[in-house]
């Protein structure tokens, strides 16, 4: 398979339509005194029949006298997002119109739902299964925002679900290449030995022994002399955790490991779609972290471009540094914003399970707009803290940092830390703890890659912008 953007990789199809003239109408409640008013005597005394109002069924389908449907019931539900949406998204083949009153929370909640629940992953299947659903713009509903987030979402799906055989590191920096041809934004890219020679001596040192050679790819977008947005994603293509292999189990999703980079390119999509008033620049340090003559060994002593020396206590804990260097260069530029996203700790899972990411900022009126945007865009995150005193579990003996403190505890606070040992103080820096993943289908989630905290942050950066041009 040729992975390529010009094969639409970034773009699934998002069945939303404007068109209403043959759409099957649909009603979200289970309001008996609203379906009275709306139904027959006989319509509402067959209902009742099906124990609707009892939460036995969730959907009822009326027909008209030839036989033809004409209206269908679907019973809202506020426990489960985009539990609605998906209940359209599963309905027979056609086209359908909501008919009841939204408040405009609901409907956004609802359409995404719908769009999310479209998507399938199915580049190695040679039979595939149409989608053939469509649902009409809804009022009340900002739809280019909805198809924004929806794209966004296909685009970093398709990327962690591709396995490494068919993204590795030459084929990821294809893909940001190509992304930033489709998206008018410049690009550059580091390779192999030219990462020593212009100083990112750890994304060699942890990726020299792939048999693909590590990079540092950088894009930048938007307007010189806007808010500055650096955004630093996580790119190991692959992690059989170095020396310190990784048993099977828990190297089966190791293809998900560039799950932050695939965040970051799907939120600059989002900034872009938007058309936010940012100058943007995106880097990604991209790697596999394989077994070699020429693999970084535990007990190694690396030197960052920072100057900082690391001790390597386990080699499976190879994302922060190739952070560390590439968020050291992130602050010679800058940013009034600097985001990370990496799929870092398995800790963060332990913490907050796998639905919920883990974000730290000391931006108090950050962190507030960011769990705001949260709640608003159906995208869960939580902030954990930059813990002071637990900055001596990263500090080992012979070198300034260690990269994997042995006692196992505040692992996703410890791994931050280290970072944000990388980040000058005046930086407003801003570091995610994804996950990338869903282990279970469900509402507008399918067994697979999953796009985490990209809308929270955009609606955040939104808010921010909209604050500024106001003062």
């Amino acid at each position: 398979m040729n992975i390529s953007l010009k094969n639409k990789l970034y773009e699934n199809y998002v069945p939303l339509i404007n068109d209403v003239s043959n759409a099957v109408p649909l009603v979200i409640s289970d309001n008996e005194d609203y379906l009275s008013d709306l139904l027959s005597k006989a319509e509402i005394t067959y209902i009742r029949s099906l124990e609707f109002f009892r939460s036995k069924i969730n959907t009822v389908f009326l027909s008209d006298e030839e036989g033809k449907l004409k209206l269908i019931i679907i019973k809202p539900s506020q426990k489960i997002r985009f539990l609605i949406g998906d209940r359209i998204a599963n309905l027979p083949s056609g086209s359908y119109k909501i008919i009841s009153e939204l408040t405009s929370e609901v409907a956004f909640e609802l359409t995404l739902g719908f769009c999310l629940s479209s998507y399938k992953f199915e580049s190695f299947l040679n039979k595939k299964e149409v989608f053939d659903v469509k649902l009409c713009n809804p009022k009340n509903v900002n739809i280019d925002k909805v198809k924004a987030f929806a794209r966004a979402e296909f685009f970093t799906r398709n990327l962690i679900n591709t396995p490494a055989s068919h993204l590795g590191p030459n084929k990821l920096e294809e893909v940001v290449k190509c992304f930033s041809e489709e998206r008018g934004a410049n690009f550059r890219t580091i390779v192999g030995d030219e990462l020593l020679s212009q100083n990112f001596p750890m994304i060699h040192a942890v990726g020299r022994a792939g048999t693909e050679p590590p990079r540092l790819v950088e894009l930048e977008w938007g307007r010189p002399g806007g808010y500055k947005v650096t955004l630093v994603g996580k790119g190991v293509c692959f992690d059989t955790g170095g020396l310190n292999i990784k048993p099977g189990s828990s190297m089966g999703t190791m293809k998900k490991d560039m799950g932050g980079a695939a965040s970051v390119l799907g939120l600059a999509d989002c900034i872009i779609s938007l058309n936010l008033n940012v100058s943007l620049k995106v880097l990604i340090p991209i790697v596999e972290n394989s077994i070699s003559a020429l693999s970084f060994r535990p007990g190694d002593v690396l030197l960052s471009r920072s100057g900082m020396s690391v001790e390597v206590n386990n080699t499976d804990a190879e994302g922060r540094l190739i952070l560390a260097d590439t968020l050291s260069y992130s602050n010679e530029d800058n940013p009034d914003l600097l985001i990370c996203m990496a799929t870092l700790t398995g800790a963060a899972r332990v913490a907050l399970g796998p639905d919920i990411a883990p974000f730290y900022t000391n931006d108090e009126d950050f962190s507030k707009t960011l769990i705001e945007s949260s709640l608003s865009t159906y995208d869960p995150v939580w902030r954990l803290p930059f813990h002071s005193e637990y900055e001596d579990m990263i500090e080992p003996s012979i070198a300034d940092l260690d990269n994997a403190p042995k006692s196992g505890m505040a692992g996703s606070i410890t791994a931050a830390l280290f970072l944000k040992r990388f980040v000058k103080k005046s930086v407003n820096f801003v570091h995610l703890d994804v996950f990338a993943w869903s282990i279970n289908t469900k509402p507008g989630r399918p067994i697979g890659g999953l796009m985490q905290g990209v809308r929270a942050l955009c609606t955040t950066l939104e808010k921010l912008l909209s604050k500024d041009e106001a003062l």
